[in-house]
């Protein structure tokens, strides 16, 4: 297999999957301790994915991703810090410890979720297209989203709309076989997604989500057809995620058998795999790469900790409708009682 890359754009890409990784599975660890609360839903097995796609659009181009997003915004660039300390619901979160794991927001980085519904994320991402094309803004909106989605009318409403008025948007589908607990071919009578994005009159092509550098090739390509005035692109990447659907998930839908098939293609050692084939992964990369990722997250877990909680005399900041007199101070002695 030939390698256009340099060794610093591998490592790089390598590095990335593995942050991703690393940053989860010790996310996983403290939910179990009690650090994390609510729900979690972790990208490991998909992360070629948000490595290969997210480098290819530039800083002022916006992100709209679904609430399995912790790897889009970390390498995005949002700190690991404040993606920690927003799993721990503490002040100093990306979201102030209000989002939580489904709702990570980074406006500096024209990242816009983390969104809980499923397919919430697309009209939105038409939205801020819609803007950029009427301000004559030359930018994507790069809107990222699962095959659950696609049972849902946003899907449909919004790439109508997009098509229609040649929005400039990328639909990237993450494709991993499973809405929750449920096949894809038991929930879509057509499970070609990509012949479904196609039948909206949008151009259209499927890649292998397990392979960063096929993401990355498909994504450049994607993201100068949009420049160019050419209306929505649409990707869909076949992946597939190899922890449950979330914490709480007793994963009685699929087999060991078929999860260890997938894991045979963890895109971070087939990646490994790639670069020691090409001569760009030395002995001592691997070892300095995991040390040096491991002292980043353990810095993010400790600066969660150590962080404060929002005052309970903020309660109320950003509400729209606001308790008032006795309610409010029902509302604020139980906060306090509960610390």
């Amino acid at each position: 297999m030939t390698v256009s890359m340099t060794r610093e754009q591998g490592l790089e890409l390598l590095r990335q999957m593995l942050r991703i990784r690393r940053f989860e599975e010790r996310a996983a660890e403290l939910y179990q301790l009690g650090k994390i609360h609510g729900f979690l839903h972790l990208y490991i097995g998909e992360e070629a994915v948000a490595v290969g796609s997210v480098p290819a659009l530039t800083n002022d181009e916006a992100i709209v991703a679904t609430y399995r997003e912790h790897g889009h915004a970390l390498v995005r660039g949002t700190s690991m810090r404040s993606l920690m300390a927003e799993l721990f619901g503490k002040a100093t979160g990306c979201a102030g410890g209000r989002g939580g794991s489904m709702h990570f927001f980074d406006a500096s980085r024209r990242f816009y979720g983390g969104l809980a519904i499923v397919g919430g994320g697309l009209p939105v991402a038409v939205g801020l297209a819609l803007a950029d094309k009427l301000q004559g803004r030359a930018r994507v909106t790069a809107c990222y989203f699962g095959d659950g989605a696609v049972a849902e009318g946003e899907f449909h409403e919004s790439l109508n709309l997009a098509a229609l008025w040649k929005l400039p948007v990328l639909f990237l589908c993450e494709n991993n076989l499973y809405a929750m607990g449920t096949a894809l071919a038991r929930h879509q009578s057509q499970p070609d997604i990509a012949a479904k994005a196609k039948a909206y009159a949008l151009t259209a092509h499927t890649v292998d989500g397990m392979d960063v550098l096929a993401v990355d090739r498909a994504t450049r390509r994607a993201v100068e057809f949009v420049r160019q005035g050419n209306g929505p692109c649409f990707l869909e990447c076949r992946t597939y995620r190899f922890r449950a659907h979330s914490m709480y998930d007793a994963e009685l839908y699929r087999t060991k058998e078929e999860v260890n098939e997938w894991k045979q293609r963890d895109p971070i050692t087939t990646f490994e795999q790639t670069l020691r084939a090409a001569r760009l992964l030395h002995d001592d990369d691997w070892k300095n790469l995991d040390a040096s990722i491991a002292t980043e997250v353990e810095d993010a877990v400790a600066f969660a900790d150590a962080s404060p909680w929002e005052p309970v005399e903020d309660l109320t900041k950003d509400v729209y409708s606001q308790p008032v007199g006795d309610q409010q101070s029902a509302i604020t002695q139980k906060l306090t009682t509960d610390r």
